[in-house]
């Protein structure tokens, strides 16, 4: 997903930026791989969509209307029109990004998946107060608003296009995970300054890289491969880029208020809690008494391995409603990987690791974890899973063990709930 949608001719880093993606969309992607893969992630996924910004309530037959800001080579575009396509599910998806480059390689996506869902529209996300695009019930921006010349006013822009009722999708980096990148950012600039052609900044990169002394923080950093893996447009972008910042999620949480913003999720919710982690009852009623945001500050400041905050937000006044897992009508849905596979991974403990960018937490299950997960396929009722649970819990125990299940697997993003037909 791009960041060039800066428009401000008399700006020269507006003016690299644009340079560089017309060079070197980002990411880097074929078209003709569309036929062995879907790209997916967070934010932007569907099931993702319905439960975090939509709080499983808005009726799946209701059509929507999705905006990807600074969609770039179209992961994102990609990945929710396909996902819609493939559930039959109503509405556009429209890509807006400034870059021609990007525009062929999603365009070309879109058209090796035959895709029909998708709209294509050249320009800024800075000019979305115009009206001209409309609103949109969900509005992704991801990395984007920490290339612009002024986050908040792409904050406010973004805000001006969402439709009532409607939620956004952001991913902005955030500093402690990203140690050593900035270093040679720096350093960069003196090697190869940003007025000079891409070609020959990149060249001279390239050159750096291959010198690197042993005690650089970049190679100390084992959460980056873009510079290694995603080719020139990774290594440009990620060292290259001629305005990057990073927010930590206090002065995240201040910049999203400012636009009238409140999250309604951090990505994955469990990673910003660190009651998770610390074993010490001591240290864990201290964090417990810090709020959503001192626990969240203390579990960036502690693992040290966040590079980016992936989040879903809402209007602070308009906040979702959170849905009610305990309801008999609720339905439950894996994220991705099916419910059963999961039961499958359950240790012998009980326990369910998951690995946080080389951060290993083992999530505490209920005894019958298992069971209740392999009745889990997207169809049946919490009810109907009761019903079926019938000769091995009573009611009561049931709704115990469920509980807990939800509440264990719902904060790392692998139990959600479906919304109504």
């Amino acid at each position: 997903m791009s960041d060039a949608n800066q428009r401000d001719a008399s700006d020269p880093a507006d003016q690299w930026l644009a340079a560089q993606y017309e060079a070197y969309p980002y990411p880097k992607r074929e078209p003709r791989e569309e036929a062995r893969r879907l790209v997916v992630g967070s934010p932007g996924h569907l099931r993702e969509i319905d439960h975090w910004v939509f709080g499983a309530a808005r009726p799946r037959s209701r059509p929507l209307r999705a905006l990807f800001a600074g969609g770039g080579t179209g992961d994102g575009t990609i990945m929710l029109a396909q996902q819609m396509a493939t559930a039959g599910r109503p509405g556009e998806v429209v890509w807006l990004d400034r870059s021609s480059a990007a525009l062929k390689v999603a365009k070309g996506r879109a058209e090796a998946r035959g895709l029909t869902n998708v709209v294509f529209e050249q320009g800024s996300l800075l000019d979305l107060p115009n009206g001209r695009l409309g609103q949109f019930d969900y509005i992704d921006c991801c990395g984007v608003v920490h290339h612009l010349p002024d986050p908040a006013e792409g904050l406010a822009a973004l805000v001006s296009a969402l439709a009532p009722g409607g939620g956004l999708g952001l991913m902005l980096y955030a500093p402690h995970g990203r140690t050593g990148v900035y270093m040679l950012q720096d350093a960069l600039r003196l090697l190869a300054p940003p007025d000079e052609a891409p070609a020959a900044r990149l060249e001279l990169a390239k050159r750096t890289m291959r010198h690197l002394p042993d005690t650089a923080w970049l190679k100390k950093n084992p959460y980056f491969s873009d510079h290694i893996e995603g080719g020139d447009a990774g290594l440009f972008d990620l060292l290259l880029n001629p305005r990057d910042r990073a927010y930590d999620i206090t002065a995240l949480a201040t910049l999203l208020a400012g636009a009238g913003l409140t999250p309604s999720c951090l990505m994955e919710p469990a990673r910003y809690r660190p009651s998770l982690w610390l074993p010490d009852p001591k240290l864990r009623a201290r964090a417990g008494g810090l709020g959503w945001l001192g626990e969240a500050a203390l579990a960036e400041a502690l693992c040290g391995n966040m590079k980016t905050h992936v989040l879903y937000a809402a209007r602070s006044d308009a906040m979702p409603a959170a849905p009610d897992a305990l309801a008999a009508d609720a339905v439950p849905i894996a994220r991705e990987m099916p419910a059963p596979d999961l039961a499958d991974r359950i240790a012998p403990d009980a326990t369910l690791p998951f690995l946080f960018e080389g951060f290993r937490v083992p999530i505490a299950l209920p005894r019958m974890a298992a069971p209740i997960l392999r009745l889990v396929d997207g169809q049946r009722s919490v009810g109907e899973i009761d019903a079926a649970m019938a000769d091995r819990l009573d009611p009561a125990a049931f709704r115990r063990a469920w509980g807990e299940l939800f509440q264990a697997l719902n904060p790392v993003n692998q139990l959600l709930l479906r919304p109504p037909a």
